[in-house]
């Protein structure tokens, strides 16, 4: 059984008189891959920015306003961000949704810059600058201006530059957003690398083959609840049908159907017929011409739709 690496009990976070963060509760074990899944606005990145100490979580009850620590925690290895911001720091590496290089520097530069937040030493950094760039695969743009790079050779580069210190956590924000296809495999190769050598990830991310991939555990929030969590394989046999039929043109005069085994859903310019019985999903699709339609498994997208009653990248 893993260690706990990462424990949030009850959390809450208000802004003005919103509760951003409502009565949130998760265990991430060390070394595993946690995914954070939501809706643009479910909490995802405020509460990534409460574990490592950059926003500070509500400390009372909010019921009658005494101080209520003992039934609230957040725990990472240990440490709790109220009072250890800096030693979770130290320990955890950390990639925004959006990259904050210095844009004249080059690539060895920005990163000998940023070994210092760390207290390495030059000769301290320069070996471990090498490694970092070797394992992401940019070596041969160590002297290449940041301005110079593409928009996944930054992507990658802020990995490279949160792995200078060798951290226990990982913690990425929607790490391959407006990534390629190829760039997107690429990290996620070197992600399952790095959760092999024990290293602890948690990440948010609205690409429902991304969570699908590398997350060995997730939960799914909106408006600051937890909704569900599990593996992604549990959450789709748990709340979904197996089998989809995705009418992708509208105008195919579906009316619905009385067939106790079906569901369906009409989301945006799309209806969607879920069914355990594939018999009755292919009679139904035989009323469609080809390429009206997609016939399907279920995915973690459909679990989404259905408990959130949004897609994911809404």
């Amino acid at each position: 059984m893993n260690k706990v690496a990462i424990k949030v009990k009850n959390l809450v976070k208000k802004y003005n008189d919103s509760t951003i963060i409502d009565n949130l509760s998760f265990e991430v074990p060390e070394g595993i891959c946690f995914g954070i899944l939501g809706p643009n606005g479910a909490g995802k990145t405020t509460t990534m920015e409460i574990l490592y100490g950059k926003v500070q979580r509500e400390q009372t009850n909010g019921t009658n306003g005494h101080e209520a620590r003992e039934s609230k925690e957040v725990s990472v290895f240990g440490y709790d961000p109220l009072d250890n911001e800096l030693e979770i720091k130290f320990i955890t590496g950390i990639i925004p949704q959006e990259d904050n290089f210095d844009v004249e520097l080059s690539v060895f530069q920005n990163l000998l810059i940023y070994s210092k937040f760390y207290g390495l030493s030059k000769k301290q950094a320069l070996p471990r600058i090498e490694y970092v760039l070797e394992f992401i695969d940019l070596t041969q743009k160590k002297d290449s201006r940041i301005r110079e790079l593409s928009g996944g050779m930054k992507r990658r580069l802020l990995i490279a530059r949160a792995l200078l210190n060798d951290p226990k956590l990982l913690i990425l924000d929607e790490p391959t957003t407006g990534l390629d296809p190829q760039v997107r495999h690429h990290i996620w190769n070197k992600l399952r690398i790095l959760k092999k050598e024990g290293v602890t990830i948690l990440l948010t991310t609205h690409y429902m083959e991304e969570a699908y991939q590398i997350c060995d555990s997730l939960i799914i929030m909106d408006k600051g609840k937890k909704i569900s969590q599990g593996t992604p394989i549990e959450l789709i046999e748990k709340n979904i049908e197996k089998y989809v039929l995705e009418i992708i043109k509208n105008n195919s005069k579906f009316k619905g159907d009385n067939s106790p085994v079906l569901r369906v859903e009409t989301s945006h310019d799309r209806t969607l017929i879920y069914s355990d019985n594939l018999d009755e999903i292919k009679r139904i699709s035989n009323d469609f011409s080809p390429g009206d339609y997609y016939l399907r498994q279920s995915n973690l997208e459909d679990v989404f739709l259905k408990i959130t009653g949004k897609r994911f990248n809404e």
